[in-house]
Formats: structure tokens, sequence, C-alpha cells
């Protein structure tokens, strides 16, 4: 039997669209010490194995997840206060995805892979995105 993946879903907290995902990452901030982009968690997945199988994060922007990055690798991080935490280290390539409506939620939660939004034709990944709010309830209707 195949081994399965496990996706991670993540509200992009302090981004409006994908592109202000793009342009943080673009940031000195954003990246580890080998240049790639990563996301700082307090917790450690339990399931990193499926993670790493092939998984990626999703991103929640407005209530909407409208994003995905293939996760690379899980590197512990030490912060300047001591505590060890969980850096999800990220493909740069952001790959914009089918937009599904999301409530909100705190830190980050599993999301299958039969459950993830696919992503967009090649052709639609330049699109100009619709504002946040139409996107939603266009998905909400079944309307993508």
């Amino acid at each position: 039997m195949a081994a399965r993946h496990v996706n991670l879903v993540k509200l992009c907290v302090g981004a409006e669209a994908v592109e202000d995902l793009a342009r943080w990452q673009d940031s000195a901030r954003a990246k580890g010490p080998d240049g790639l982009p990563r996301h700082v968690t307090r917790m450690w997945p339990k399931r990193a194995d499926e993670l790493l199988n092939g998984g990626s994060l999703y991103w929640v922007f407005k209530g909407v997840i409208l994003a995905r990055q293939r996760i690379v690798r899980l590197d512990q991080v030490t912060g300047s206060d001591g505590i060890a935490r969980c850096g999800i280290v990220l493909d740069p390539a952001i790959v914009r995805t089918e937009a599904v409506p999301r409530r909100p939620f705190q830190g980050w939660r599993y999301l299958s892979a039969q459950d993830a939004p696919r992503d967009l034709p090649q052709g639609r990944q330049e699109e100009e995105e619709l504002p946040p709010a139409l996107m939603a309830a266009l998905a909400e209707i079944g309307v993508r």
C-alpha cells in the first residue's frame, strides 16, 4: 500500500491576498538560514511523517483557502527565549488553489488529501484575484 500524505491548513494572518504572502516571503525575516521560506509555530506536528510524504501548507486568506506551498521539511528552531519551536520549511513556489471557504480557527489544522482544494489550472495561476468576500460567497454557492 502506498504511503499517504496529509496537509496543514493555516490562517495567513496579516495578509489580504496571495500577493501579500509572496511579498512577505521575499523578505529576509521570512526565510531560514538556507533562504527557503519558513513558518515557525509553537507546536510540532504529530503526523510529521505524513506531512513530509508530499504534504502542503494551505493558506487561508480572509476566510477562504486560496493557495498552498509544499512542505519541504520541519526544522527545530530555538527562539531568543530559549524555547524550541517547529519551523515549517516551505517550497518557495506558491500554488494558487480553488477558493474554498474556511471558518476561523487558531493555529493550524490537518487537512486530508481528499479534502484539499485542487490547484488552479496553469493558465489561471496568474489571474488577478477577486475580492476575498466575493470569492467566499462564490465558493459558498459552489461556483469556483
